[in-house]
Order: structure tokens, then C-alpha cells, then sequence
């Protein structure tokens, strides 16, 4: 059956799931696109500050930071400590968790709907199909004569909008922990990286006395 056919069988409910589905589908390619556009790679940026830490040069550590795009987010939670390093420890740390915070919000923005269609998708095609067993028996109900091929066909349509709901539930929830899984790697890679940065300033400076 052609996919309008069973949108009209499914009745009332199918509309709801179609929403859910537009916005489903809206959600996914909007944060795909934006975790493509903005780099997570931190490997590269931690070993060059490392680098200039090591050399003493933590002005060159900043000027380097500074030299990427806000499309970098690694350099700019690692900035945000950098420029605070002669603060001590406890500041450098607060300065980048605030800024890895900020950021990993934007890299989750739209994961909350996504679980809440995840979970509303479904609840909306069982209400649908709900609604069409009692159509279906009713039809049962005032029918001079009840055959298989009655009460199969109004189950059929009953059950399109359980199908649906429960199909768009399994994209959103599956891609949702793609995406978690995704950022929860950029944020542990951050947190050690940080540390890493930190460790080797603090060592930097009790070698020179600061």
C-alpha cells in the first residue's frame, strides 16, 4: 500500500505522529549539520599547548587558542582557562568547566525534544489505535452479519498508527544516543585534556617559583 493510503486508514492520530515525524526529522539534520560544522578533534590542540607550556610559553599557548574559529569549541574551553592561569589551579578549572558547560548545551540542544517525541510518539499511536478498535467494534456492534474479513479489516487500520508512533519512537530515541554517545566522548576527552593542562602549568610553575 502506498504510504497516503495508510495515512488515511490511520485516521485522526496519523496527523499528530506526522508533526512528530516533520519535527524528527528537522531535529536530526539540524544537529547533524552542526556537529559536522564545529570540529570536536582535541587531541591535536592539547599536544601543541602542551608543547608551548612546556616551553614556557603560555602567551603562545592564548595567541594559538585565539587563532581558531568558534567552530573549534576545543580551543576555546581551553582558552577560557589559559587566560586565568596565573589565577591558580581552582580558577583555571572553574573557567573551563563554565565554558565546556556552555558549549556541550549547544551540542545537546533539541536531545530533550527528541527523547520527548522518543516517548510521546508511541503513547500517541496506541491512543490512535485505541480509537480504532472502538470503531472497529462498533462497526462489529451494528453489523447485521460479522465476518473475519470485518473485523481483520478494521483491526488493520487500528493498528497503522501503533506501527507509526512506534517507529518514529525508534529513530528519535536511536539517533538521540548516537548523539548523546557523541558528545559524551567530546566532553570526557575534554575533561582530560583540562586536566592534563592544568597539571603541566602548575608543574611549569613550581619549577620557576610562581
Amino acid at each position: 500500500m502506498l504510504l497516503k493510503e495508510l495515512f488515511t486508514l490511520g485516521g485522526w492520530a496519523m496527523w499528530p505522529l506526522l508533526i512528530f515525524s516533520i519535527v524528527t526529522i528537522f531535529l536530526i539534520l539540524e544537529r547533524i549539520l552542526y556537529l559536522v560544522i564545529h570540529n570536536l578533534k582535541t587531541e591535536d590542540i592539547k599536544e601543541k599547548l602542551l608543547d608551548s607550556i612546556d616551553d614556557g610559553k603560555v602567551d603562545e599557548a592564548i595567541v594559538y587558542c585565539q587563532s581558531f574559529t568558534k567552530r573549534r569549541l576545543a580551543s576555546h574551553i581551553f582558552l577560557s582557562g589559559l587566560k586565568v592561569h596565573f589565577l591558580g589551579e581552582h580558577r583555571m578549572e572553574k573557567s573551563m568547566e563554565t565554558e565546556a558547560v556552555e558549549q556541550i548545551n549547544k551540542l545537546e540542544a533539541g536531545f530533550d525534544l527528541l527523547v520527548a517525541i522518543g516517548s510521546i510518539a508511541p503513547i500517541t499511536g496506541f491512543l490512535g489505535t485505541v480509537s480504532g478498535m472502538i470503531g472497529a467494534f462498533q462497526s462489529i456492534a451494528v453489523a447485521s452479519e460479522v465476518n473475519a474479513q470485518l473485523v481483520a479489516g478494521g483491526i488493520f487500520e487500528a493498528l497503522i498508527t501503533t506501527a507509526f508512533g512506534l517507529s518514529i519512537a525508534i529513530i528519535s530515541i536511536t539517533v538521540y544516543n548516537i548523539f548523546a554517545h557523541i558528545v559524551d566522548k567530546f566532553s570526557a576527552r575534554i575533561e582530560e585534556a583540562g586536566n592534563e593542562l592544568i597539571t603541566r602549568i602548575l608543574i611549569h610553575n613550581a619549577r620557576n617559583g610562581m
